[in-house]
């Protein structure tokens, strides 16, 4: 399987601040998510994903239902979730869900299947942290039955078997493209490929070409298995202004913000001035100028060999404004430089 260079943006929904330094309800921060989606489809943006979280300072807990409405007011860009916690969610209504976006996009719908960084879901849906691995393994089982069957004959340890059961609506044409995000860990490479799944990366800090071997160890795992390598992906922040220092100005105080109080709760210090800049210069944050994040991007593409990278753009109260704005120099600028380095 190959693809063309795809290059995308991601949103979690972040809590964003308006014009007077509040925070928006959440309820507004949906509607303009909408917009930005509205945007990136206009201007040729391949991909627009959006986060599942169940927090107070996220506002999507449910991506598919946003994702249903911007497919009704978009015509071309690919819609699909960053990333959908199959965990803590019924696999079975995970693809009903999206078969229905597909449905009302024409066919633009995808899914990116994980098991979250954030473990809120599972008290809020009575499910046990102690199965975090096994319920995410079973889970995906069936999921990849049901994106390659029309009758499903399954059985587990952790939900009652099914008998020729048939899931509505199905796949109107083809199949519901479904990604394994992996935030690092070499089981889950390797579990991709069993599947014959793509693999999307969340590199969210530290160079990205560190990765480099898990790219290598998911192209030895379909050798190995004498299957044909999927689409590998990427997924990391960053934030285009005019220029650079313009960039990190707009960019550092929502940024660490966001960042000390996740930090906070997986008791990390906060995150120095210097930090930030370090991680601009040679770690996964593509911030700056039009130039310089296509640089930047251009090289994680070619050294990862990726055939997609999703920027999330999001960053914690950063103002619906100056994400149009990034999202506009995003599609305009950044991405014709990109495919002009990359050849």
């Amino acid at each position: 399987m190959t693809m063309q260079l795809e290059l995308g943006l991601d949103t979690f929904g972040d809590v964003t601040a308006g014009p007077g330094g509040a925070l928006l309800p959440h309820a507004q921060v949906i509607r303009d998510l909408v917009e930005q989606a509205v945007l990136a489809d206009g201007l040729g943006i391949d991909f627009f994903g959006i986060g599942e979280h169940h927090r107070s300072d996220f506002a999507v807990s449910s991506p598919e239902t946003v994702l249903a409405g911007i497919a009704t007011r978009t015509s071309r860009i690919r819609l699909g979730s960053a990333v959908t916690v199959l965990s803590s969610d019924d696999p079975i209504r995970v693809f009903q869900r999206f078969s229905t976006v597909d449905a009302l996009s024409n066919g633009r719908a995808e899914v990116i299947l994980g098991r979250g960084s954030f473990t809120e879901s599972f008290p809020l849906f009575g499910f046990d942290l102690r199965q975090y691995e096994a319920l995410f393994e079973e889970k995906l089982d069936l999921f990849a039955e049901l994106i390659r069957k029309k009758s499903i004959s399954w059985q587990g340890k952790l939900r009652p078997a099914l008998r020729d059961q048939q899931v509505f609506p199905p796949i109107e044409n083809g199949g519901l493209t479904t990604w394994i995000g992996v935030g690092g860990s070499p089981e889950s490479v390797v579990r991709a490929a069993r599947y014959g799944l793509p693999l999307m990366l969340a590199i969210i800090g530290g160079p990205p070409l560190r990765f480099r071997p898990y790219v290598d160890l998911y192209h030895d795992a379909h050798a190995r298995l004498g299957s044909q390598v999927q689409p590998i992906g990427v997924h990391s922040p960053g934030y285009v202004a005019a220029s650079d220092a313009q960039a990190a100005e707009e960019f550092w105080p929502s940024y660490k913000q966001m960042r000390d109080r996740i930090g906070g709760e997986r008791g990390w210090g906060p995150m120095t001035r210097d930090e930030f800049e370090r991680e601009i210069a040679g770690g996964s944050l593509y911030l700056g100028s039009p130039e310089t994040v296509a640089r930047k991007i251009a090289a994680t593409v070619k050294g990862l060999g990726l055939s997609r990278f999703q920027l999330k753009f999001s960053a914690g109260t950063l103002s619906q404004d100056r994400m149009m704005r990034c999202i506009e120099l995003y599609g305009r600028e950044v991405m014709p430089r990109i495919r002009e380095l990359c050849g």
